[in-house]
This record gives structure tokens, sequence and C-alpha cells, in this order.
């Protein structure tokens, strides 16, 4: 029965969204996830993190022998065909793109189309709606609304379902259709979720047709915006699209995953919520946008990061939410048991008040990159700007937590002393161009400060490895950033020890951990697995040195672990290379961009290079 369907592997899921919220779809034709009214607002269906009592929104036939499941080219529209006994049915999902300014499209009303078409033969077509608002912590209660439509509250608002499919009541939260389609029938669905009353005004019939056709556009009109032209363009073109998904367009925020408490471990002790802002993931994301050719989200980043700093400002948060709140105090839910019943289910994150200061490295290098393409910094920005090299320079001789959120003692990470090095010193680089009203000579001393503290004892001369933090000798993948960011040359014999030193230590068939997995490193139970965004910054320092046909092999073996549509998660078991954590994972696809895009340029460096000869 589908309401008693298996859990589904993390992997099994495509992501569709409007830019403002997302949900997950399995293989199975189910939507399993799905939050409002935005991003880390609670669920409506829950079923991935508890399939009895989740809920979810299940639409497929009986009698299946075969699925497909891909994205329409250049597209977020998902299709999934099933191949039956009796015959074929073809479901397109997707959620239409709302019009119109920032500011309204964020009141805008959430439309999820969902079309079943049977294409081939006859099939026997079923579906099951289970919303369970608030993380199910909410009793449902559906009620009729003419002769097509349902209606649930309690959902941060009101949801309204409209089908031409036979569905009654199984009891008061659950709906259930079955019908037989032969080839050429078509049934569709719209959930449609406001937070005051509905006016849905929208047909069904052709009107749908068009707004999925509309969305179609939508899509490839934005995709059109890329001028990446690397041998790579198809899978960092779906990587493009998928952190597309995860922006949160009336503010530009991007979360760093579409889901919480996704098991990255067998004993749930790294279950978290990564359902918000952190700076550091969209400091790079838009990096990763802009060398793409979409200029756009930079800009209205910026303009949000004032907003959202307002009350922290001068220092910056570790993260925020989409609406730029900073207090995300973390608590475990009892409503929901955990993917595949491993807990805890946790909503807010408790690293939100730790200082890790590499933050703000990137913060600079965005708006660095942002003026280094055309754009203008308004006076406002560059007092921001300003602001936060001056905390650099108060802050960085201060222990920290680091880009790994250790949640143990503050120690001295060699990695953030690197990224408060780069704060100064693209501070200073604009400050040269534009003018920032700082005292250059005063961020100079600092800069440099930095790293005479970095060379002495962020450097292991017994291993000739940079090491992750002062006073140790272990590898960490960070450091492989050295190198792109300019803190030296990639064929500096201090780069090259260190990247000798990481995969020695970290590397297991090629992937690459964060940090030692049995160190005690960061002083959680419970095994760390390989960090895919880690792979992918070994690739990016290889093309930088030059070793193209490595960085290539590593690179094609990467993107092969992806799942049927090319999606990933934060982590991959080294044995079984399954997906693990929250998903999709901003960070994961960014690194595979960022590999992408080095590649693309390290190729057209030695091609300009062979033609000078």
């Amino acid at each position: 029965m589908l309401e008693d369907a298996p859990q589904q592997p993390i992997g099994d899921y495509a992501a569709i969204g409007d830019c403002r919220t997302l949900a997950l779809v399995s293989k199975q034709g189910s939507i399993d996830w799905w939050c409002l009214p935005h991003f880390s607002g609670p669920s409506i269906f829950g079923a991935l993190l508890d399939r009895r009592e989740g809920g979810r929104f299940a639409l497929r036939p009986r009698a299946i022998e075969r699925v497909e499941q891909r994205y329409l080219h250049d597209s977020n529209v998902l299709e999934t065909t099933f191949h039956c006994s009796g015959g074929v049915l073809q479901l397109t999902d997707a959620m239409t793109m709302p019009a119109g300014e920032p500011g309204s499209v964020a009141k805008s009303p959430h439309e999820l189309l969902r079309v079943a078409r049977c294409i081939q033969g006859q099939v026997q077509l079923e579906a099951l709606y289970a919303p369970r608002p608030d993380y199910a912590r909410s009793q449902p209660a559906l009620r009729r609304h003419g002769d097509t439509d349902w209606l649930c509250d309690g959902c941060d608002g009101t949801a309204l379902l409209r089908s031409d499919l036979p569905f009654a009541a199984l009891d008061a939260g659950t709906l259930y259709a079955n019908e037989t389609l032969t080839a050429g029938n078509e049934r569709q669905c719209a959930v449609v979720h406001a937070a005051s009353d509905i006016d849905y005004g929208v047909s069904l019939g052709a009107p749908v047709r068009e707004r999925m056709a509309a969305t179609m556009r939508w899509w490839r009109d934005w995709c059109s915006q890329c001028c990446f032209d690397g041998s790579y363009r198809h899978v960092v073109m779906r990587s493009c699209l998928t952190l597309k998904l995860l922006t949160y367009s009336p503010s530009g925020a991007i979360v760093a995953a579409a889901t919480t408490s996704l098991p990255a471990s067998d004993t749930g002790a790294r279950n978290w919520d990564y359902r918000y802002c952190w700076l550091r993931d969209t400091s790079m994301v838009l990096q990763s946008f802009a060398d793409m050719g979409f200029r756009g989200e930079a800009d209205a980043f910026l303009h949000w990061l004032l907003h959202a700093t307002g009350s922290t400002r001068p220092r910056l948060r570790v993260m925020y939410d989409v609406c730029g709140r900073d207090q995300l105090q973390e608590t475990s839910l009892s409503s929901l048991r955990g993917h595949a019943g491993l807990g805890p289910v946790r909503i807010g994150n408790g690293a939100y008040d730790q200082l890790q200061l590499d933050i703000y490295g990137e913060m600079l290098l965005t708006a660095c990159g942002f003026v280094s393409r055309g754009g203008v910094l308004a006076p406002e920005e560059r007092e921001l700007l300003a602001d936060i090299g001056r905390t650099v320079c108060e802050l960085w001789r201060q222990p920290d937590s680091g880009i790994w959120e250790i949640r143990g003692p503050a120690r001295h990470n060699t990695y953030s002393k690197l990224m408060c090095w780069v704060a100064l010193d693209r501070l200073i680089d604009l400050h040269r161009r534009i003018g920032m009203g700082i005292d250059e000579a005063a961020m100079t001393v600092e800069r440099d400060a930095i790293r005479a503290d970095i060379e002495s004892n962020g450097f292991h001369t017994g291993h000739n490895s940079y090491v992750g933090f002062y006073g140790g000798e272990t590898a960490d993948a960070s450091l492989l950033l050295f190198a792109r960011y300019g803190f030296v040359a990639a064929d500096d014999p201090r780069m090259v020890g260190t990247c000798r030193y990481i995969e020695q230590t970290l590397s297991v068939d090629g992937l690459l951990y964060r940090y030692p997995p049995d160190s005690g490193y960061d002083g959680l139970p419970g095994d760390e697995n390989a960090f895919v965004i880690c792979s992918y910054w070994l690739v990016d320092y290889l093309a930088r040195r030059g070793d193209l046909e490595r960085a290539e092999t590593l690179y094609e073996r990467l993107i092969g672990l992806g799942n049927h549509v090319g999606l990933f998660s934060e982590q991959v078991d080294v044995r079984s290379q399954v997906p693990l954590g929250n998903f999709p994972q901003a960070f994961s696809h960014v690194g595979l961009v960022i590999a992408g895009y080095a590649l693309a340029e390290a190729r057209r460096g030695k091609r300009d290079s062979e033609i000078a000869r």
C-alpha cells in the first residue's frame, strides 16, 4: 500500500522547487519532503524522516517493472517514466516560478504541479495525499472545497489540492484515489500554498500545461546566461541548476541544503539542520555563479547581507535563516523518528553563534569578484566591508571553531588564519582600486603579520606540510585552497608537500576525508565519511599545478558519484559509495562547479601556451 511504502535511500530522490522552497521526489513518484513557506519552515510532507508518520504525496502506477527519471534539458522540471506490465506512465513534476519583484515574490503562493499521462497501453494509477503539517506535530484535517479541491490548514497557512483524480478520504487527514488510464489519458494535480486565503484561479487541463511550459521557459532563460563552454558543461549546468534551486530568490540567500538530519554516520550524532544560509557556502556559490555568467545573484546577496547583519554588525554570524534571523537555537523533534529510524531529527543549528573566522575572507572574496566584473558597491556596502576588515584585525589572533564547526574547545585553525589573510588582502586590493576608506598601512601590517603567523605556526617541517591547527600535525583537506586563494603558488614546495601529505593521510581509494576519521579531530562519535567537496578541491589544486590528466581522471570519477539525476549529498560512504548526509548539498555542488571551471581554465591556458610557442 502507498501509505506503508518502504523508506527510500537518500540517493533515490530528485529535487524540484521555486527558489523559495524545495520538494524531494522519489524514483517511486512520492513527494517525501516539502517545507513551507520557505526552506527552513516546517514540513508538510516528511516521510523522508519518518516513512509512517511524516506524510507524503505519492502518485504512481501499479505493477511497475522499471523506472527512469530525468530532468528535462536545462531545467528543474522532472520527468519520471514508469514501465509497467501493461503500459507506460509518464509523470512530470515541477513548481511554477513566480513573477514580480523580490518583495512581492516572497508573498506569492507556492504552486506544485503533477501531470500523469499514460503514453502506452494501460496502467492503474494510484495516488495518496497525506499532508502532515508542522513536522507531523499537527493533526491534519482535510476538508472538501467544491468538486475538485481539498483544503488543509495548519501548514503556516493553507494548502489546496486541486485534481481531476477521484480522491476520497481514508481518514481525516488522508486521501486516496485510483483510476485506470489508457494511452492518451492524462490526470493533473496542483498543490497551492498561501499564507492566507487561497484564490486559485487556474483551471485544470490546458492552463496547467501552459504553466508547466512557462516554467520550462523560465529555467531555460536562466540557463541561457551561462558563459561556460568547458568539456563538462552538462554536469556543471546541472549543479548550477541545483544551486539555483537552493537560492531564496526574495533575498539572494542560499541554503546549505534542503533537508535536516539526514544521517552522515551510523549513530545519528552528526544529524544537523542545514536549511540555513551559511555565509561561507553562499559566498563560494556566488563566486562560482559569477564565473559561470550568472551575475545578478551576487548583487542581490550583498543587499541581503546588509539587512541580515544589522543586529550583529560589524561581526558576522556563521549562518542566518533566509529572512535574516540569526537566533537559530537547536532543538530535537519527537514527532519524527529520523531517516530509516536513525534520529534525532534536529531543527535549528547550535553552531550559529560559533566564532568561525574564515567567513570574513569569503565575504571579501565575493565582493572583490563582484567589483572585478563591473559591479558597483553602494556606500553602505563599502562601509560594511571596511568594518569587516577592521573586525578581522581585532579577531584574527583568537582561536575559533573553524570551517568544520568543531563542537569542542576553540583552537587556532590554520584555514581560518588563511581566510583572515585573504580578507585583508582583498580589502587592500579593493581600496587601491575604488577606495574603501581604510587605513591601508595598518591593514597591510596586519595582513603580513597573519602570513608570518601561519608560516611559523601552521607549517610542520617534519611533514613538509601545512597542518589543520597550530601545535598539531594533522592534515586537513581545506588546506588545498591555499593555492586557489593566492597564499602560495600551486607549485611551491610547501604546497606540493601539503597536497602529498593530505593524500597520504586522508585519501581512501581516491576519495578524501576532510580530516582523519579516527583522530578525534571533531570530538563527535560515529564514523566520518568521505566529504564530497574535498575531492573537488583536490581537482582544483591539481589543475592549477598543471597536472591536468590526473585532475580530469579524478573529476570524471567524482561526477560519477552523483545520483541518477546528478545530485550530490554532503558525504559518500568510501566502501559502498552511497550518498550520506543532507541532500542536495550546496557545498558538494559548488565544489563540482569550482573544479569544472578550474579544468576549463587550465585547458585554455595550456592551449594558449601551445599556440604562443
